[in-house]
């Protein structure tokens, strides 16, 4: 299977998990979005009936409405029986960094809600250590560049996240700053010392969030557990 087979594969395996009646929490990203057109499909089948979700970002939004998914405000329907979202990076604790499609906040605030958070990825997404890749730090327009000037004092090499050569906006109205973790760091050291910075809003360091996960390979999907 190539990435791309691999990711529909652990969405189908996550609808297994899902059943009438139940309300869920729908992620945002590629393999997210398997996983919202699975949902679509066994409705319109009439194979899963009366689920109420809540999306991660606008962009999912679009798409569950445009497959009559049915949308709930999260206060309506929180605390959620499930949450089915991607990852960018996933070590051996089943520790995450999220957010390099940009919705961070709304990805944590709808998953900590959810009594039952599964992620589903490709084993590309399966790291040695958190931070192989950029860690996404949402801020406050108003911060941004003595956040950026802090990041960058603090060996993080930060780059403001831009979408057609201006800075990216999110669904909150902040903005993104990448940055690198520095070789020999552990990320919850790095991410304590960032929370402590007032104008920044969130990171994409998911600790506890996950209670497992979907890992589809070439010889099929595997589970990690806590």
């Amino acid at each position: 299977m190539d990435a791309v087979q691999q990711k529909i594969e652990a969405a189908r395996e996550a609808l297994r998990f899902v059943s009438s009646g139940m309300s869920l929490g729908l992620g945002t990203g590629s393999t997210a979005k398997e996983f919202v057109t699975l949902v679509g499909d066994a409705l319109k089948r009439g194979e899963l009936r009366d689920i109420r979700c809540t999306c991660t970002s606008n962009q999912t939004e679009e798409q569950a409405r445009s497959l009559n998914i049915p949308l709930f405000a999260l206060a309506e329907i929180a605390p959620l029986d499930l949450a089915i979202d991607g990852a960018d990076e996933i070590d051996a604790q089943l520790r995450l960094i999220k957010g390099r499609g940009g919705a961070l906040l709304r990805e944590k605030i709808v998953e900590q809600q959810a009594k039952r958070f599964i992620v589903i990825a490709d084993e590309s997404k399966i790291v040695i250590r958190l931070g192989v890749g950029v860690l996404p730090i949402e801020v406050t327009p108003f911060a941004l560049d003595v956040l950026h000037a802090r990041f960058t004092s603090m060996g993080l090499n930060p780059v403001l996240r831009l979408r057609d050569g201006q800075p990216r906006i999110t669904d909150e109205g902040h903005r993104i700053l990448d940055v690198l973790l520095p070789a020999q760091t552990d990320i919850a050291d790095v991410v304590a010392e960032i929370r402590q910075l007032a104008g920044v809003v969130e990171t994409g360091f998911f600790p506890t969030e996950a209670s497992e996960a979907l890992i589809a390979t070439p010889n099929g999907v595997r589970r990690m557990t806590r």
